[in-house]
């Protein structure tokens, strides 16, 4: 990839997502609960937290110190509503301390850090820069800098999210999964299942703990894998990576099938129909965060559907990044009606054919199309 256009790009989006990893990773061991003062709800009682304005501070604070200060164009999740609120005085200040420890360590991951601490003021304002939205034109960060956050509050699967858009076309996707399980089998288990499991059977020597960083530059197909770096420890990018692909599983009856744990969003009934109308016979595996579309890019899963509930846009950090992966590791990402996802109509995944579609390959894609067909007039979408 060296020499490579975007060669630049791929690498400061790896080492930023490998930083927000460690953030996570520290602010993760110190949640109690969801009743912590670390946690807040948003309008549509959605939690955000600690970690969620922690890393996107840092990444915008990174990006825009490397490609271009304050014009650099980044869509993302978290603005400060609640953040700057009297209330949250004690929670503005954590962030603030979190942000500023975080980037004390970016030289460790290649990255530049800041000549002084920052402000409270100068947080807020690198947090509310993230307020692009995206478009046909022009260079665009997409950011979800927790995926999956309520994952992340009861210490289970969830992920970092980077891709970048330039012209309406992703050119590159990164996903930081800290709790990703090198045994696929465990993904079935809550992580504090996992972690004891793991003190029981320490690794061998040859494997990984747990955790990653994956990522792929579109066109190129390839994808890759590199294992979170222990805190403390200078990164070495490219180094330890390796190529990841899809499974080459197409019988419907061994695939395993993702979906989203939560209800609110996602129409578990009409995708049980689904995968009965296409002969999947394994129970689904609900897994939270883009963590599903990382689960299809290494082989331990062969198919992810979601069908939103009406009313409910996809919003384009909570795909993009995965959708690269997938794609360059062989896979097939659509609507649900075949079609590519299109990421350049704003913050919203417009003209949705009633759900997204990830498999491993296009076997199974169509066979998955096909059943969605199947299922359409008995649905109650």
């Amino acid at each position: 990839m060296e020499g490579d256009k975007y060669y630049e790009e791929l690498g400061v989006a790896v080492r930023v997502v490998h930083l927000a990893c460690s953030l996570c990773q520290r602010v993760q061991e110190g949640l109690v609960s969801m009743s912590s003062d670390q946690v807040k709800s948003k309008d549509d009682d959605s939690p955000v937290t600690v970690a969620d304005w922690g890393v996107q501070a840092t990444v915008s604070w990174i990006l825009s110190e490397i490609f271009g200060g304050q014009n650099v164009s980044i869509v993302a999740e978290e603005d400060v509503q609640t953040l700057s609120k009297v209330d949250s005085a004690g929670l503005l200040e954590t962030v603030v301390n979190t942000v500023n420890e975080c980037l004390a360590e970016a030289p460790n991951y290649g990255l530049p850090r800041p000549d002084n601490v920052l402000g409270t003021s100068q947080i807020l304002e690198t947090i509310s820069r993230c307020n692009s939205t995206g478009g046909p034109t022009g260079r665009h960060w997409i950011l979800d800098p927790v995926d999956g956050t309520l994952g992340f509050v009861r210490k289970d699967q969830y992920a970092i999210a980077l891709a970048l858009m330039e012209d309406g076309e992703l050119i590159l996707g990164v996903l930081g999964c800290p709790n990703y399980p090198m045994k696929k089998e465990w993904l079935n288990y809550h992580h504090e299942y996992y972690q004891s499991m793991s003190q029981m059977s320490p690794p061998a020597s040859d494997s990984w703990e747990k955790g990653c960083v994956m990522y792929a530059r579109k066109g190129t197909g390839e994808a890759w894998m590199q294992p979170l770096v222990h805190q403390q420890k200078k990164l070495e990018w490219p180094n330890s990576a390796r190529l990841i692909c899809v499974s080459s599983i197409d019988d419907p009856a061994l695939a395993t099938f993702c979906e989203s744990v939560q209800k609110a969003n996602s129409n578990h009934s009409f995708t049980a129909g689904v995968a009965h109308s296409a002969g999947l016979r394994k129970q689904p595996l609900r897994v939270y965060s883009m963590v599903k579309y990382a689960a299809i890019a290494r082989g331990d899963a062969e198919i992810f559907m979601k069908f939103a509930r009406s009313g409910y846009k996809e919003k384009i950090w909570d795909h993009a990044a995965g959708v690269v992966i997938i794609e360059e590791a062989g896979g097939v990402v659509t609507d649900a009606g075949g079609r590519p996802l299109d990421f350049s109509k704003g913050v919203y995944l417009e003209g949705l054919d009633r759900g997204i579609i990830a498999c491993s390959g296009a076997t199974l894609h169509e066979k998955i199309i096909g059943a969605v067909y199947a299922s359409w007039d008995s649905s109650n979408l």
